[in-house]
């Protein structure tokens, strides 16, 4: 027992985490080189999923692949969720502050700012800049509650604000691409569809979960749990990162100029937007649970959504450009979850804006420096 807990823990540790990313991009990267995956067509998650309802699913690479994405994006969701009380949904969604925020970067600014990006990096490669533009479309549905979850932010408020905009991007997403790319065609329900696949199903997963987990071991004895299902998240998260650099592995390694290429806007899009939203609210006298929550919700990228626009409305190199996407987005945003706790207890601790709970939540998950002993 206590050699397992002491691998979770290892698994959980903070500075470890980065070592961990690193092999499991290599792993990918030598997977999809070894089976030439770029070669498949590349099946949509959800398509993949309904073809298992109708009775139609074939074993095939892409298909498979296609699970993966699903399967590692489950097991990130499902612990965060589980931590959630759903009684603070209802005070995170009287925040009218923290809403507008997001609202404000994510749809007068964000769609914007990529766009200006791709013409300054990649007026010269059509396909990029309209793959770039695609990427910055939609706010994030889904892994934007792990990074926050991963950060020690307020996972309610992180859920009420995917929520938010799962809805407006059913409504927006159609107005901007047809603003910013001119006119394309697509099925605006696979929205949706993404809603329900990444966000719904790990919702009712978690509240179940903590629900009857609650009511046979109490308060206490399903906290201890805790351990486990944060462990679950993080391997998740590497499982996902080794599906995802699969995807792409051999390209990666044959053209890592279109790699180069994309990431250097992409780069400065998180970082810039991320520290322009983190210090907005930090400014605007928000505690740290929240600055996160509402950086990382204004930040953060659909690429689920990107991929299928890009897959069904043009060309497999505009595709391509969208599949590259998280690739970068995933290990930035993992660089901001460390920038934002090294950054917590300077901006926030010092001023008592922490949130207690949160901060005896914080443990176990990732290690806190002790302070020094004054001499």
């Amino acid at each position: 027992m206590d050699s397992r807990r002491g691998w979770l823990h290892i698994v959980q540790d903070c500075r470890m985490l980065p070592v961990f990313v690193v092999v499991s991009m290599a792993v990918g990267i030598a997977f999809g080189k070894l089976y030439g995956i770029s070669n498949f067509e590349l099946t949509p998650p959800i398509d993949a999923i309904k073809a298992i309802f109708r009775g139609q699913y074939e074993f095939t690479v892409p298909n498979t692949l296609a699970l993966g994405v699903v399967i590692g994006l489950f097991l990130m969701m499902f612990p965060a969720m589980t931590k959630i009380r759903f009684e603070d949904l209802g005070k995170a969604a009287r925040s009218p502050k923290q809403l507008l925020i997001v609202m404000f970067f994510n749809y007068a600014v964000a769609p914007f700012f990529m766009l200006g990006l791709a013409k300054l990096f990649l007026a010269g490669h059509p396909d990029l800049y309209t793959g770039l533009v695609l990427y910055g479309l939609a706010p994030c549905i889904a892994m934007v509650i792990v990074f926050t979850f991963l950060a020690l932010g307020n996972n309610a408020m992180a859920i009420v604000l995917v929520a938010i905009n799962s809805i407006m991007q059913m409504i927006l997403i159609p107005v901007y691409a047809k603003l910013l790319l001119g006119e394309i065609r697509f099925d605006v329900w696979v929205v949706g569809e993404s809603v329900i696949l990444y966000l719904g199903i790990p919702l009712i997963a978690g509240f179940f979960t903590r629900r009857i987990g609650i009511a046979r071991m109490g308060e206490a004895g399903f906290d201890r749990l805790k351990t486990g299902l944060e462990t679950l998240s993080i391997l998740g998260l590497l499982f996902t990162l080794i599906v995802m650099f699969a995807l792409k592995g051999d390209l990666i390694l044959e053209r890592p100029a279109i790699i180069l290429q994309m990431a250097i806007p992409m780069t400065l899009f998180f970082w810039l937007i991320f520290g322009v939203v983190y210090f907005t609210g930090w400014g605007l006298g928000l505690d740290y649970e929240d600055s996160v929550a509402v950086a990382f919700n204004s930040t953060g990228r659909d690429f689920e959504i990107a991929i299928a626009i890009a897959i069904t409305a043009f060309n497999p190199a505009v595709a391509l450009a969208t599949v590259v996407g998280p690739l970068i987005e995933v290990p930035v945003m993992l660089a901001l979850v460390w920038f934002a706790r090294k950054t917590k207890y300077r901006l926030f601790e010092v001023h008592g804006r922490v949130k207690t709970a949160n901060l005896l939540d914080a443990t176990p998950l990732l290690q806190r420096v002790p302070a020094k002993k004054p001499r």
